[in-house]
């Protein structure tokens, strides 16, 4: 989104309130971590045997994977810990009063403004 359109809608709408930027930006790092965990995880939650696919036509592409362990049960939790934060975060900041002080044709940008409001602006980067 242009920098002249959300400095155009934050006008628009006012500051946000900090307590809502605090969960947009915990929202932000919390989905960042998790995707990051997320790299580091068997490629099944339960074991699953490895396997090979054919190969593809017109390619010498073949798709394989190793045999999964599944999951350990830490595992397991830190994953349900994550979507658990997530959702929460998620329902906070899609459910704040603030937004029904925002225009309802305002508010996707406005909920856009918000998701780049922790960037440095232009001028201070």
């Amino acid at each position: 989104m242009p920098r002249q359109l959300l400095r155009a809608v934050t006008r628009s709408c006012g500051d946000f309130p900090q307590d809502l930027r605090d969960a947009q930006l915990a929202l932000h790092e919390t989905r960042a971590a998790s995707e990051q965990y997320a790299e580091t995880l068997p490629w099944s939650a339960e074991p699953m045997p490895g396997w090979e696919s054919d190969k593809q036509l017109h390619s010498n592409y073949i798709s394989a994977k190793p045999d999964s362990p599944g999951y350990t049960e830490d595992q397991h939790a830190e994953v349900a810990r994550f979507r658990a934060r997530l959702l929460e975060l998620s329902t906070t900041v899609s459910t704040y009063p603030f937004w029904d002080s925002v225009e309802a044709g305002d508010r996707v940008a406005a909920r856009m403004t918000l998701k780049h409001a922790h960037e440095p602006a232009e001028d201070e980067a």
